[in-house]
């Protein structure tokens, strides 16, 4: 039996469903910067090859403009994943209800724990961090301005670094929340890698506020690498974040 037949028909193995188990069948779509004709076309399918899909089949294609192509493509792969081989970051952390947030808060600060909170950059979009600071909160759970053991300072959108780290030393920040959605050319990553320096330069090591990064395209396992203490990716609620901070500023003061 080969190793493909072992994986599949063991408890790890699993491949793309498409019509039928393990058949290996996946949809991806991309663009071209090809007008859109029988060359396009051809182009797209030879790509798809190139991906590992055999066969492929072109199921949309449509001009963008005069230039550009959009396909969407259909084809099979030949992958298995073995599941079980793979590392998931396990949340070393509880998750605390409302009340018990604010208590441990009380019980370790015996302050409120200060927030500043941006969308740093170029980027406008404050859905993120919104979600997470604002008393609306997100996925039914209220955000950060909710604890009365918080006092939070959203600055909103397009803040530059060297403004976040001024409202962090001018606030007595405990931890400083960036959320970054805009992430063409890698974008996200290196605004938080400027602002883990901006922020080292100006704080010593054991009085640096929190780094929490944010954005649906981070690598939760990237914190250390992009110089911060916590990255949190798409689907986070206010309490994963809450709660952590919790936890975090819980273990500075022990």
């Amino acid at each position: 039996m080969s190793e493909r037949s072992e994986l599949i028909n063991g408890h790890g193995g699993v491949r793309p469903y498409g019509d039928t188990r393990d058949d290996g069948m996946v949809q991806c779509s991309f663009t071209l910067p090809l007008p859109h004709d029988a060359r396009a076309e051809a182009a797209a399918l030879d790509l798809a090859r190139k991906m590992g899909l055999d066969p492929a089949t072109i199921v949309h294609a449509r001009a963008i403009g005069e230039d550009f192509t959009f396909f969407v493509v259909y084809g099979r792969v030949g992958h298995v994943i073995d599941s079980s081989a793979i590392e998931v970051p396990e949340r070393e952390f509880p998750l605390l209800g409302p009340a018990e947030i604010n208590r441990a808060i009380r019980a370790r600060l015996r302050r409120r724990l200060v927030v500043v909170g941006a969308c740093i950059g170029s980027d406008a979009h404050t859905v993120g961090i919104d979600a997470i600071l604002n008393v609306k909160g997100f996925a039914g759970e209220k955000g950060l301005e909710y604890y009365h053991e918080m006092e939070v300072h959203n600055l909103g959108a397009q803040v530059e670094i060297d403004e976040l780290v001024r409202a962090a030393r001018e606030h007595g920040a405990d931890a400083v929340l960036v959320s970054q959605i805009v992430t063409q050319r890698d974008a996200h990553l290196r605004n938080t890698a400027a602002a883990a320096a901006a922020l080292a330069v100006v704080y010593p090591p054991e009085h640096r506020p929190l780094l929490v990064v944010g954005g649906p395209r981070f690598d939760p396992a990237s914190a250390a690498d992009l110089g911060a203490d916590r990255v949190f990716t798409r689907g986070t609620t206010p309490r994963e974040v809450a709660s952590y901070l919790a936890y975090a500023i819980g273990r500075r003061a022990a």
